[in-house]
Order: structure tokens, then sequence, then C-alpha cells
């Protein structure tokens, strides 16, 4: 009687498991793998952590609400320090994970260096921040994100028709892909918008802490303005310089600058009035805004940046690409041409703007200048 008894308890129990491996089996063929590479450490940290964060939160509130034509999504996401090579290192890695669609990188060299290997691979590459005209520079690849020399443009276009100002200061790292593609283009249209750049300052990665002399030549220049296209961790040192010199002359920049508050740290009040262009702005009164900035915060117990809303729009956009393509299944054997295809017929009503994109990967959408007011971004629509 007892050996029917255990007999019929282990053949329950060999039920119990084979249900739950099927289970397990058909969640993961559900399951639609995406890749995301950034810097979770070094001096770029923040830009890739924001990142992390918001499409982690992206990818909850869709799979809360089914998923995806039938798949939950997944994001593994791999830390690239901001270096190139070890971005490649990252992809490769997520490559062997089975990942279906890249979003990344978040920073301009390294994606320059992966959509190389994207390219090869075949495989749809979304760059949430990366702004280097090159990061999308194949048919696979397209970008959240205004790229540089359209940052240049439509700073130069922002200054002449909204501040009062002719004569223009820059400072701007000179090894730099990024700084050096923004200024390049707004050097261009200030001169046809009528304005008047009065001191070109350089600096290198090897000289990107010190700013005395270049700070002195702008104040003797008679500039009236202060453009500053570069990254929040030189921005700080550029504005705590002058401001221990006694410069009251605004600064003016571009999506780089985001994370220059919490980098200036008990002197974020060194920031009160600078200008930049950005794609989203927290204090923003739309619906969507407001509830993505509660939803991060009471998530990561921080205000999220323009970072963090790229991250957001790219991966709806990753979602809305899988449902026009009409992929139901991450094996499906025409899925990364599927999803190339779609990204041009698709409209996506994100945070940083109601976006399309053409053939060349660029999305056309509006920028937004803001303006840093009591340690915070306030809208200067």
């Amino acid at each position: 009687m007892f050996k029917r008894f255990l007999a019929t308890v282990l053949l329950l129990a060999m039920v119990v498991a084979v249900m739950a491996s099927c289970k397990n089996e058909s969640t993961a063929k559900n399951e639609f793998l995406i890749g995301g590479i950034g810097p979770l450490t070094g001096s770029a940290a923040t830009y890739g952590t924001s990142v992390k964060n918001a499409a982690q939160l992206a990818i909850d509130e869709i799979n809360e609400n089914g998923g995806v034509n039938g798949m939950l999504l997944k994001l593994n996401f791999q830390d690239d320090a901001n270096n190139p090579e070890k971005a490649v290192n990252a992809y490769n890695t997520l490559m062997d994970a089975g990942m279906k669609v890249l979003l990344g990188t978040v920073t301009s060299q390294p994606c320059i260096a992966v959509v190389e290997e994207s390219h090869k691979d075949g495989i749809l590459q979304i760059t949430p921040s990366g702004s280097a005209v090159d990061c999308i520079k194949y048919d696979n690849a397209f970008r959240i994100c205004f790229n540089d020399p359209d940052q240049g443009t439509a700073s130069a276009t922002y200054i002449a028709e909204n501040l009062d100002v002719k004569k223009i200061g820059v400072i701007y790292d000179k090894s730099n892909v990024y700084s050096t593609g923004i200024f390049e283009k707004f050097k261009a249209a200030a001169k046809e918008k009528g304005l008047e750049i009065v001191s070109e300052q350089a600096f290198t990665d090897q000289s990107n802490t010190d700013f005395s002399v270049q700070l002195q030549n702008i104040r003797e220049s008679g500039a009236e303005l202060i453009f500053i296209p570069v990254y929040y961790q030189e921005a700080a040192y550029i504005l705590t310089q002058a401001n221990q010199a006694g410069m009251s002359i605004p600064f003016f920049g571009c999506d780089g600058l985001d994370g220059i508050i919490p980098q200036l740290g008990d002197n974020a009040q060194i920031a009160e009035g600078v200008m930049l262009l950005t794609p989203f702005a927290a204090d923003a009164q739309d619906e969507k805004t407001q509830k993505f900035v509660k939803a991060y915060k009471e998530k990561y117990g921080s205000i999220p940046d323009q970072f963090a809303a790229d991250a957001y729009d790219g991966i709806y956009t990753i979602a809305e690409a899988i449902k026009k393509a009409g992929v139901t299944s991450p094996d499906d054997p025409d899925l990364n041409q599927k999803l190339i295809d779609a990204m041009t017929k698709i409209e996506v009503k994100g945070l940083t703007g109601t976006m399309t994109w053409d053939a060349s990967g660029e999305p056309k959408k509006e920028p937004k200048a803001v303006k840093i007011v009591n340690g915070a971004y306030k809208s200067m629509q």
C-alpha cells in the first residue's frame, strides 16, 4: 500500500516538474531580449544609469499591459565605461545571450564602434543619445536624440531669435567628436543668423580642468554669451572658475550639460541661469511627462534627465516597431529586416516629442530650450 502511495507521489511530482518546465520553456520562447550598452561606471556613469533605469521602467510598463504581440520584453544592460573596446565586448556578450534589438550605445564614440558590429549582424540598433553623425551611418541604425550638427544649428537659431545678444564666445573640446560636431555647425549657422563669434577657445581631453586662460580671453573679447558644447564634467569646471573670476556672462549649452546640477553638488547655485537645448524638461505640465517623472522618482528616488527620457522613448519605439512589423515571435527568421523596415513607417508620441524617421535614421521632432532656475530645469518656451 505504501509503495503504491509513494509511486503516486513521485508520479505527481514528475508531472508538476514537466508542467513547470513546459511553462518556463513557453515563457522563454515568448521573451524578446533587448540589449542595452552604456557607461555604468566611470566619469559618464550618470548617463548610462539614467538610460538603464528608464529603459527598465518602460519595459515594466509594457509588460504589465500584456507585452507586445504576445511577447514579454526583457532588458540585459551591459557596462561599457564609455570605452569603445569595452562597448564592442559588451555587444558580443549580448549577442551570445540572444539579443534581438540593441538600445545603445549611450555615448558617441562607443556607439561608432558598435554600429560596425550591428551592421554586420543586421540587427536593429537604436541609440537613445549617441549624437555623433557616424553613430547611425548604416541603414540598421536609428537614434532618438538630435545629432551633433542639428544641435549646433538649433542652438544658433534659438540664440539669434530669442536672446538679446550678438557677440558670442565659445569653449569647446577639439579632441571630442561630440563637441567639435556641434561647434562646427553652430559656427556656420551663427554667421548666417547675424551672430558674431568674438572668441573661439579650445581644449583637449588632456587639458580639461583649468579654463582660466580661455575664460580670461573671452572676458577680454566683449562676449555677451558663452556657448559651451561640452559634457557636464568639463562644464562644472568652467562654471566654477567663471564664478570664481567674478564673470557674469550667461552660458548656453546642449544636451551634454544634462547632469551639471548633481555634478556641482552643494555648489549647484553656480549653474543658476545656465541655458541649454534639450529634448526633455522634467517640469513640463503635459500628462505624459508628469506621469513619467512621478513613476521614475518613485522607483529610483531622483528626477529623470533627458538621457532617461531618450531611453524611455527608445523602448516604446522598439515596441511600436515590433507592432508595425507584425512580429509575434523572437525566433522570426525575418525579424531583423522586418523591424528595420518598420522604423520608417511608425510615429511615436514620446516624452521628447512626436517622432518619425526616414532612411537616414534621424528623428524628426522639435528641440526645447530650458533654463536652470533654483536647481531645476524650467522651460523657456
